[in-house]
């Protein structure tokens, strides 16, 4: 069975940082890509980066450039966010998710398999 598990959210002070990890099992992680979504309190989920098979990475929110960056480790069946410079309003809970073809779409659109979520809290 196809599945993600992200881990790494908590809470965090302005400023701060944090990694989170999407563990993948039951496929192959490197064969598709994998995006990183977030979802605050009474908002609609947003897409955040997407990673190709290939490495390659697409941005979906421009107030996240310069401080997000996203990686893979195929050997671990993994994929990471690194978040630096953590605002208030990037509070949210955070998913991963598998897209169904390597590359990354330009917009964040038909992404499946979604884990569970890891929450971000970033308060002073």
């Amino acid at each position: 069975q196809v599945q993600l598990v992200e881990s790494g959210g908590g809470l965090v002070q302005p400023g701060g940082s944090l990694r989170l990890s999407c563990a993948a099992s039951g496929f192959t992680l490197a064969y598709t890509a994998i995006g990183w979504f977030r979802q605050a309190p009474g908002k609609e989920r947003e897409g955040v980066l997407c990673i190709s098979s290939g490495g390659s990475n697409t941005f979906y929110a421009d107030y996240v450039k310069g401080r997000f960056t996203i990686s893979r480790d195929n050997a671990k069946n993994s994929v990471y966010l690194q978040m630096n410079s953590l605002k208030p309003e990037d509070t949210a809970v955070y998913y991963c998710a598998r897209y169904w073809r390597a590359s990354c779409p330009q917009q964040p659109n038909g992404f499946v398999s979604w884990g569970q979520g890891t929450q971000v809290t970033v308060s002073s």
